[in-house]
């Protein structure tokens, strides 16, 4: 039975065996591309970004910049891009209507059908998208990073990456995510995005979005799971390292505070563009296709700054109809905890303002990096001596992201020579 993921669309995974593979590629023009792009090729490739076969042409992108949409009406925020400048162009000798082989690390990743070459105003871009074409937003930098021309077209991989320890495990496409899921007989799953190690106000918003998760099902049996989907992209310096960000995800179901029978962790291959509101919408595309029901979103999700208002995601999202956006957005306020109470709380819940001690990622970092390990109503135990361990064994003495940690690290994945 087919697979049917966001816009109505089946879900199929456009990827050839090696020895069609190597018939392909004989003779086409290489083209390297940088980590972004390989991010993106796989998450087409596997069907993360349905009913995207390729990067988008013009089209597609000026109606995702101007309606929040595909040409052809489906939803979606974010432009997906491939972008060259016109002296690479003309070196590859790159024209609309040929294929040249992008390869990655040396190696063949991936053809590239190249169906138009076109280009766009990116302030434009930016301001529609982000709402500023403001440098210091990092995905308006990231976007007037872009060479001047974009190339559209669909892309097939040639070679499967192979995942890295420790993120093997978590590596769960679209199709085997939804066997999974069968395998469970969960019958509505919540998804948390996280690109963060987890804090106790973590916990229980995944918690709270579980149990309103249940509403219209029946209360017999366990059919409710939870989705821990971490984005695993460009790191910038202070960001924690990505090993400390899944395994600790994972720890909380292996020391007990989630169970097998409703909690999973899994990763997402995608270059963060604090895109707000906008990058709310796109989280809900992507996993609609992981098979996802129900998306949890709190306070200023993907934002960054003060670029958007706090619940400026939950507005958007309130407008889009339901037939245009097959997943149920769990809204929560701002999570706390209250020592009066004793526990963690949310805003306006109780009546000890004055006592409210705010999960602040800054204030948790501090505690990190202190390494003295705080009351376990803030961090769960083992949660933190798994982040310690981590900083040893892959952060080079420290949880976050460093010069080091950047030149030095093992890459998530790895793209292997082509084998027939």
């Amino acid at each position: 039975m087919a697979e049917i993921g966001h816009g109505g669309r089946e879900i199929k995974e456009r990827i050839l065996d090696p020895v069609e593979a190597q018939k392909k590629i004989k003779g086409l023009p290489q083209v390297p591309i940088r980590s972004q792009l390989a991010n993106e090729v796989i998450d087409i490739a596997y069907g993360w970004f349905t009913p995207l076969e390729g990067f988008m042409g013009k089209a597609d992108a000026d109606a995702v910049c101007k309606k929040m949409e595909l040409s052809d009406g489906t939803v979606w925020s974010i432009p997906i891009l491939f972008d060259m400048n016109n002296a690479e162009i003309s070196d590859y000798g790159i024209k609309a209507g040929n294929s040249v082989l992008l390869t990655y690390q040396d190696n063949p990743m991936a053809i590239f059908e190249v169906e138009e070459i076109w280009d766009y105003d990116m302030d434009a871009m930016c301001q529609n998208v982000y709402g500023t074409a403001d440098e210091k937003h990092p995905g308006v930098a990231r976007t007037k990073r872009y060479k001047e021309k974009f190339l559209g077209g669909k892309v097939t991989l040639v070679n499967r990456p192979q995942i890295n320890p420790p993120f093997e495990p978590y590596f769960i496409p679209p199709l085997e995510m939804r066997k999974r899921f069968k395998k469970r007989g969960w019958e509505a799953i919540v998804v948390h995005q996280t690109r963060n190690v987890p804090h106790t106000g973590h916990e229980w918003l995944m918690k709270g979005a579980w149990a309103q998760a249940y509403g219209g099902l029946p209360i017999e049996k366990p059919l409710v799971g939870v989705l821990v989907n971490a984005i695993i992209g460009e790191k910038r310096k202070g960001d924690y390292i990505d090993e400390a960000i899944i395994l600790t995800q994972d720890e909380l179901r292996k020391s007990g505070y989630f169970g097998d029978h409703n909690h999973l962790t899994s990763l997402t291959f995608w270059d963060m563009r604090y895109a707000g509101p906008k990058e709310a919408v796109f989280h809900a595309c992507i996993r609609i296709n992981l098979g996802l029901t129900h998306h949890m979103y709190g306070r200023d999700h993907a934002g960054v700054g003060d670029y958007y208002d706090p619940y400026e995601a939950h507005r958007l999202l309130q407008g889009i109809p339901k037939d245009k956006l097959n997943i149920v957005p769990v809204y929560s306020m701002n999570w706390l905890y209250c020592p009066h109470c004793g526990e963690i709380t949310s805003e306006g819940l109780c009546n000890h303002k004055e006592e409210w001690q705010k999960f602040s990622g800054t204030l948790i970092r501090s505690i990190v990096m202190d390494g003295v390990k705080p009351p376990r109503l803030i961090f769960r135990p083992e949660v933190f001596d798994l982040v310690m361990e981590c900083a040893e064994k892959f952060g080079f003495g420290s949880p976050f992201v460093t010069d080091e940690y950047l030149a030095k690290r093992t890459p998530v994945f790895s793209i292997p020579p082509l084998s027939a």
